[in-house]
C-alpha cells in the first residue's frame, strides 16, 4: 500500500458493520472491555455512527445527501414545523455527537422510515413517538443550522463567521423575547403537518438533556391547482420575485456561502410577523393594492398585466408621478437591489387574548448567502412601508446552515473538523 494510500485508508470514514469485518468480532471484545468500542474506534482516528442510505423506493421522497442540505431549493412544500433550540450541553465533543446522532435519524425521517424499530418491550418507552407510521415522506426535508449563540456559549467564537450576527433593530420591531433567537434551529418542511412535527418532536426527543425547545412555531401554504405562487394570509402572491430553483449560477450569486467551513451552506433568516388582518379587512382594495405596488388578482406589477412582467421603480406617468408608489412594499424592496430566496409560510395559532384579533400571519423565512441581504432589503423598507401599517414584527432569528452532507458524513463536519 502506497502512502497515499495508507492516508485515504486511514481518513476513510467507515460504519460499525464494517469495523466488525475489519478487526474480527474477538479482537474488539477484548478491545471493547478495555475502553469501549468508542474508544476504541477513536483511538484509531475513526468516526463511528451508523450510515444510512436515502431510500430508493420511499414514496414522495427528497434525498438527503448532496451538495446542499434539502429544505432550501428544494420545491416548497405546503407545511412546516419551525423550532429554534437551545442547547444545554457544555462541551464541543458533546455537541459534535449530537450532529453526528441526529444524522441517520434524519435520513430516516426523510426516508419516511421510523427512527428506530419499534421495541416489543411494552415496559419501556417506544423509540420513536409514532404518530408518522403509515404515512408516506411526504416530500419532508430537514434543514439544521447554528445561531451566533452557539459559538458564544461553547467557546467557539473564532469559528464563527463574521456575517453570522443578530439582525439589528429595524423600524417598527416589536420583537418579543420568547419568539427571539435560539441556538440550533431545526426546519422540518412537508406535504404533511404530522410528518413535519412529528420529525421535530422525535429529534428534539432523542437529544433530551442536550436541546430543549425556545419556541417553534408551524406554518402553511397554498397552492393552486395549476401551479403558481402561493398567496399570503392578505390574498396577495407572495415570492414572485425568487431566484428560480433551478438557475444554480442564480442560486451560487444568491444563496450558496463559497468560503470557510459552510462553504455550500446558506444564512437563514426567520421573522413571526403578526399580520392584522382586521384593519386590512376594512381596507379598500385600492389601498391594498397601492400597499403592495402589484394588483391582487394577477399579481402583476402597477402598470403591467402578468405576474412576472418586468418593471422599472423609477418609470412615471405623463404627470410626473411613480407608476407604482414610491411607498409601496414592492417599490422600496426592489430599490435595494438585493435578493434572497424567499420560503414562508402563513401561520394562524389562535386569537390574540388581549384583543380578540386573529393570531396569524407570515413566518418569512429567506435563505442568503449573506445575512446583510435581508438587512439592505429591511433598511430599504424601513419607516416608509405602507405595509407597516398593517404589520408588526414579532420574532427574529439568523442562522448558519450547514453544507450538505455526503454518505459516511455527517451534520456541521465540516465546522468540527476545523477544531
Amino acid at each position: 500500500m502506497t502512502t497515499s494510500n495508507d492516508e485515504k485508508w486511514f481518513n476513510k470514514k467507515i460504519n460499525r458493520r464494517e469495523m466488525l469485518k475489519l478487526t474480527g468480532i474477538g479482537a474488539v471484545g477484548v478491545a471493547i472491555g478495555a475502553s469501549g468500542f468508542g474508544g476504541v474506534i477513536n483511538a484509531m482516528g475513526y468516526d463511528v455512527f451508523e450510515s444510512v442510505a436515502d431510500s430508493k423506493t420511499a414514496i414522495n421522497k427528497v434525498d438527503f445527501y448532496g451538495k446542499h442540505q434539502s429544505g432550501i431549493s428544494t420545491p416548497v412544500q405546503t407545511h412546516i414545523y419551525f423550532a429554534s433550540l437551545n442547547v444545554l450541553v457544555s462541551s464541543k465533543n458533546d455537541l459534535q455527537e449530537l450532529f453526528k446522532k441526529w444524522t441517520p435519524l434524519v435520513v430516516h425521517l426523510m426516508n419516511g422510515e421510523l427512527m428506530v424499530d419499534l421495541t416489543t418491550n411494552k415496559r419501556v418507552p417506544t423509540g420513536d413517538t409514532g404518530e408518522a407510521e403509515g404515512l408516506n415522506a411526504s416530500n419532508l426535508s430537514i434543514t439544521i443550522g447554528v445561531g451566533p449563540t452557539l459559538f458564544d456559549k461553547l467557546g467557539m467564537k473564532n469559528l464563527k463567521p463574521a456575517e453570522l450576527a443578530d439582525l439589528p433593530h429595524f423600524p417598527k420591531d416589536q420583537l418579543q423575547e420568547e419568539f427571539t433567537g435560539g441556538d440550533i434551529c431545526i426546519q422540518a418542511c412537508a406535504d404533511d403537518p404530522q410528518v413535519a412535527f412529528h420529525a421535530v418532536r422525535n429529534l428534539v426527543r432523542a437529544a433530551s438533556g442536550k436541546v430543549e425547545i425556545k419556541w417553534s412555531q408551524a406554518g402553511f401554504n397554498s397552492f393552486p391547482a395549476a401551479g403558481g405562487t402561493p398567496r399570503n394570509l392578505f390574498a396577495f402572491k407572495d415570492g414572485t420575485v425568487n431566484p428560480a430553483i433551478t438557475d444554480k449560477k442564480d442560486l451560487n450569486e444568491v444563496v450558496w456561502v463559497d468560503k470557510g467551513w459552510l462553504k455550500g451552506g446558506t444564512y437563514l433568516v426567520a421573522r413571526k410577523i403578526q399580520m392584522h388582518l382586521e384593519t386590512w379587512d376594512r381596507t379598500s382594495l385600492k389601498d391594498q393594492e397601492a400597499t403592495f405596488g402589484r394588483y391582487r388578482d394577477s399579481g402583476a406589477a402597477f402598470g403591467k398585466t402578468k405576474e412576472f412582467d418586468d418593471f422599472d421603480v423609477e418609470e412615471k406617468d405623463e404627470q410626473g408621478a411613480y407608476i407604482m408608489p414610491d411607498t409601496s412594499h414592492v417599490h422600496l424592496a426592489r430599490k435595494s437591489k438585493a435578493r434572497m430566496l424567499r420560503r414562508s409560510y402563513s401561520y394562524a395559532s389562535g386569537v390574540m387574548t388581549k384583543t380578540g384579533a386573529h393570531d396569524a400571519g407570515l413566518l418569512f423565512v429567506s435563505f442568503q448567502k449573506d445575512p446583510a441581504q435581508f438587512t439592505t432589503v429591511q433598511n430599504s423598507l424601513g419607516r416608509m412601508d405602507k405595509m407597516n401599517e398593517y404589520i408588526t414584527h414579532r420574532g427574529s432569528a439568523v442562522f448558519a446552515c450547514f453544507p450538505g452532507v455526503q454518505k459516511g458524513s455527517y451534520l456541521g463536519e465540516a465546522l468540527f473538523n476545523t477544531l
